[in-house]
């Protein structure tokens, strides 16, 4: 891939000051230098509120106040004046001013239920929700992340997001009240600038190691808000893709009279949370030592090294320290944003640079927005979204952590001429871990433009008709090499691979939406159909045995041996219809129901059709005249109930037909292609669909300034699709059916503080939530099915961990008594011992295996804190998950004491004849790996997950330099973790359905410092 030049961006920056320059041209000079001088304080305390927007009515021209609360105008009008003030969590205020200067109070708004919120089709004041919506607190927004998802961590209560992999670029498994599906998709949909985005990674087949986050490719820095709808009353409107949540992000947009050019960089370093003990290269040979000798005692003790060797070997090799880096971390902002009253717009252009925290991976994005609104008429509006952004990973590849610590520390990075040690120098063969991330060449290139325009038309008052149409074009090109001179590609004398894939979606989307009132009956209803085709093709090619490393993967014709290409192609089509309306009588009494029909292309042939309804109820009590005199100190407070169903579409295409797969038969001496069934038609199979209950209630206290909410929700899915067992005599072993339920209950719980208004302000939100899932059935009869180190079980929730128990360690003298526990057919003092699980008097793997654990977390929780003095800002995020195993592949790995790879730091307290350990056992050159109890930890942890400290310049230190506010920072991410578990990061998931919870060598979360500096002309 080419490198994002210097050129290109001076370019992009004279384009911005260009139309900077054009807009500022184009503002109308004021004809009387009348002026009017005044300051804007809080009615309750009489404090100065800085930021107030204060403008004249009927005028573009607009001013906002300083951190004194001052504000000036020079205006071509006379006085009087009509001014309109707004700012955030004040209410909206217009008044006349007959003299200067003027002092104006602003009173604070009912706990922000003025505020508009985003909901499916359409917004909606947070007074007249009936649904569960919850906002992003703005300052998690301005975290300096790859990903919009993972702005969400600890923000919200109720979502559990969980690091895959801390790779730059790298993805989150996201759950809203837990996950349903066991074979179908249990990640939200996100809704950006209303287009529906499924976030599922689509594979090339090339390369190596875990694929670049979708997501990665739109730039955080470009959203203004995100919304996230949690109950089937807020969700029903989206049908078969509701069923996990769905998340709405909105991207900045600009404003009427504000014409301003920002700019906002940093630069940061980031470094690997911790390292892992491992046995240096003198303890190592002693294991080896041992090893060897209880495998072969005739040989003698030293049959490695000896004891005079050993003593000299000192630390060896520090696998870890050589693949760690501290790695810098740059993110760029421009963007300029402003307007009419006819017209809006907001130009941004955005740069990010990540390296990882394992040397030769990085990620890097370079993008553009344009967003545009317009009222060409009175009756019109349109409006255009459109973002293109290109990225470029170099990504680690698979296995590489694990190969890092079970590198023994004996063995060298390079040999004494200078080549790479090709390979772990033992019994246990894998490759050297540096020559592979050194020399591998593994990028992912992607380039994503998405669009959304729309037209909006107002029929007759109250009533209009909108149009919106968007795309989605997504394309990702995949290289590889493995040169031949390290021990991946010595075998293929060098191995080139190249893949692409092309996404296009495209939606249509109709809808009427009609608001009216009479008397203080108010209604709003809304009516649409939408269609939407998404259409995918993948192609790869590949060579190997080359007569030279240095083309890499540009010349595949110069690799003697062909690679079978592939290539495949596949689509999807989902036609809906949809009806909501809203009702509440004089604000007090509110009803909402909402119907969705979907027709989904996945789905069989007398199943195609699923409907999808809502319907909630709310009391706002606070708004009953008994209610205000017996409770004056509270503001608000209103009773919510939703009961709805929502579906879940995400199984893939081509699931419900009867497919062929290609391969090739050898008819005497030729080969030839030709085609075999793959899959059992199944013209019913039909939706996972979830029936959800939700009751809950708002509350604002003491002037607004303190608010809860709390929700009670009980989700259950059925018609789960499984792929069921099936008579052999049909030709195929299974068949996706829809089978099994799963249940998820919770409780959800939000606080919102205003502890401190004036010159000092604090704020907190915090948020809490536990989750219950249960499987209910799973088919026919079945109570159980073993899925690797997992079982579903009726009763029990998914991610339940199945394997041995631990029982100490065999001692002297103890082998004949106790080793049948052991599972050895020849036991031995220092082996490990098992539970006797069915009773039979001995232990065997397979019948002997219990729960002995699980993912799910008992609570979740996050608490946010934001505190200004002057010109001070201070912000941060904990985070915390309890009660949830792990299950530690790494240290099951690092456990074997085999002598053949390198062991664990526990290894020091090993059994031998002078150390009787009843918990670590004895070194042996070829133990049988037992997954047990011993390996399953608990992943509690709390996290100091970001803080952000910022210094805002006094505007009137600005205004010589035209500058409206120059802001310092420094952030910092990851700054502290307290856990007991004793892998890299206890954040950590598998992303699988069934098998969440394992760390299985995932590229490990980095601790993150960074400076900045952000400023408005």
């Amino acid at each position: 891939m080419k490198k994002f030049g210097v050129l290109r961006y001076s370019a992009l920056v004279v384009l911005f000051l260009y139309a900077f320059g054009i807009v500022q041209a184009q503002e109308p000079k004021p004809i009387i230098n009348a002026s009017l001088v005044g300051k804007v304080i809080d009615a309750t305390t009489k404090e100065p509120i800085q930021g107030v927007t204060v403008q004249l009515e009927a005028v573009t021209h607009s001013v906002q106040t300083d951190n004194q609360g001052n504000f000036q105008f020079v205006t071509g009008q006379k006085l009087p004046f009509t001014l309109i003030l707004s700012f955030l969590g004040y209410e909206k205020k217009r008044l006349v001013v007959n003299s200067s200067p003027a002092v104006i109070e602003l009173t604070p708004a009912s706990a922000d239920l003025d505020e508009v919120v985003v909901v499916g089709y359409g917004t909606q004041k947070r007074r007249d929700l009936t649904g569960s919506v919850a906002t992003l607190p703005d300052k998690l927004l301005k975290q300096p992340v790859s990903s919009l998802d993972q702005t969400l961590k600890g923000g919200i209560s109720g979502v559990q997001v969980t690091q895959t992999s801390g790779q730059p670029g790298g993805g989150v498994s996201i759950r809203i009240r837990g996950g349903a599906s066991i074979q179908g998709g249990n990640e939200p949909l996100y809704v950006i600038d209303g287009f529906p985005v499924y976030n599922q990674t689509e594979s090339t087949g090339v390369g190596s190691g875990t694929p670049v986050n979708p997501l990665a490719s739109i730039s955080p820095t470009d959203i203004e808000s995100i919304e996230v709808l949690k109950d089937a009353a807020a969700t029903a409107i989206y049908g078969s893709r509701g069923a996990n949540g769905v998340i709405l992000v909105t991207t900045k947009k600009g404003r009427a009279g504000h014409v301003q050019l920002s700019y906002d960089g940093s630069f940061g370093a980031q470094n690997v949370l911790k390292q892992i003990d491992v046995l240096n290269a003198h303890d190592f040979a002693v294991l080896r030592n041992e090893a060897l000798y209880d495998a072969n005692p005739g040989l003698g003790a030293y049959q490695y090294r000896t004891k005079a060797e050993i003593d000299q070997l000192g630390d060896g090799t520090n696998w870890q320290k050589e693949a760690f880096q501290s790695g810098k971390v740059y993110n760029q902002q421009l963007s300029l944003s402003g307007g009419a009253e006819k017209i809006q717009y907001y130009l941004g252009a955005n740069y990010f640079d990540q390296d990882g925290v394992i040397i030769n991976t990085n990620f890097k994005r370079v993008g553009f927005r344009s967003n545009i609104d317009a009222n060409p008429f009175d009756r019109l509006q349109v409006g255009a979204n459109l973002s293109v952004n290109k990225t470029n990973a170099q990504i680690a590849p698979t296995g590489i952590v694990n190969a890092l610590l079970i590198m023994p520390s004996t063995a060298t990075v390079y040999e004494a001429n200078g080549a790479y040690t090709l390979r772990n120098p033992f019994e246990n063969i894998f490759a050297n871990p540096i020559a592979t991330l050194k020399e591998t060449t593994n990028n992912s290139n992607g380039l994503r433009i998405l669009g959304t325009s729309f037209a909006q038309y107002r029929i007759l008052k109250g009533l209009q008709a909108k149009v919106l149409v968007g795309v989605d074009l997504n394309s990702k090109d995949d290289k590889y090499y493995l040169p031949s001179y390290i021990y991946e590609g010595a075998g293929t004398k060098g191995k080139a691979s190249l893949g692409n894939f092309d996404g296009t979606s495209w939606l249509n989307e109709n809808t009427l939406n009609y608001t009216g009132s009479i008397g203080q009956h108010n209604f709003n209803a809304l009516l649409g159909f939408t269609q939407q085709e998404s259409k995918n093709e993948i192609f790869n090619a590949g060579a190997e045995n080359f007569v030279t490393d240095e083309l890499l993967f540009n010349s595949l014709q110069s690799g003697s041996t062909i690679v079978r290409p592939s290539s495949d192609s596949y689509s999807w089509v989902l036609h809906s219809y949809l009806a909501r309306i809203n009702y509440n009588y004089a604000n007090k009494y509110y009803v909402s129901a909402s119907l969705r029909r979907d027709g989904s292309s996945r789905f069989g042939a007398d199943n195609k059709w699923g409907n999808f309804p809502s319907v909630a109820l709310s009391w706002r009590v606070a708004n009953e005249s008994f209610f205000k005199e017996i409770f004056p100190a509270v503001n608000d407070f209103k009773i919510r109930t939703s009961f709805g169903t929502t579906g879940n579409q995400e199984i893939g295409q081509y699931q419900s037909l009867s497919t062929l797969y290609s391969l090739n038969y050898l008819f005497g001496n030729n080969v030839v292609a030709g085609f075999a069934p793959q899959r059992i038609p199944n013209k019913n199979l039909g939706w996972e669909s979830t029936l959800q209950y939700d009751g809950g209630f708002d509350i604002s206290l003491f002037n607004n300034r303190l608010q809860f909410t709390a929700d009670y929700y009980y989700k259950k899915t059925k018609d789960l699709l499984l792929n069921v067992e099936i008579p052999w005599t049909s030709g195929y072993a299974t068949s996706l059916q829809n089978f099994g339920s799963v249940s998820n209950r919770g409780l959800e719980l939000s606080l919102k503080s205003r502890n401190l208004q004036g010159r000092v302000s604090w704020n907190t939100d915090f948020n809490f939530s536990f989750n219950r899932n249960k499987v209910l059935t799973i088919g026919e009869g079945a109570r159980s099915y073993i899925s690797g180190n997992y079982i579903i079980k009726v009763g029990e929730p998914i991610g339940t961990f199945y394997g041995t128990v631990t029982d100490g360690i065999l001692q002297l003298g103890e082998e004949n008594n106790k080793g049948k526990f052991t599972g050895n057919a020849t036991p031995k003092a220092g082996d490990r011992l098992y539970k006797d699980i069915d009773g039979d008097g001995q232990f065997t793997t397979a019948n002997d295996r219990t729960i002995i654990g699980n993912a799910q977390p008992d609570f979740i929780f996050g608490l946010t804190n934001s505190i200004s003095y002057k010109g001070f800002d201070l912000s941060f995020l904990i985070q915390g998950t309890v009660g949830n195993d792990l299950l530690n592949i790494n240290r099951q790995n690092l456990e074997m004491f085999t002598g053949q790879q390198n062991a664990s730091g526990d290894a020091l307290m090993r059994w031998t004849p002078s150390n009787p350990s009843q918990l670590y056992p004895r070194a042996k050159l070829d133990p049988a790996p037992v997954f047990s109890n011993q390996f399953v930890e608990s992943g509690s942890f709390v996290r100091l997950k970001s803080l952000h400290f910022g210094y805002n310049f006094p505007k009137e230190w600005l205004e010589g330099a035209s500058i409206k506010s120059l802001n310092l920072y420094l952030t910092a991410q990851n700054l502290l973790t307290w856990t007991k578990y004793k892998g890299f990061d206890p954040e950590v998931t598998s992303g699988s359905n069934v098998q969440i919870g394992t760390d299985s060598g995932i590229y490990p979360a980095a601790r993150s410092i960074s400076a900045g500096i952000s400023l408005t002309f």
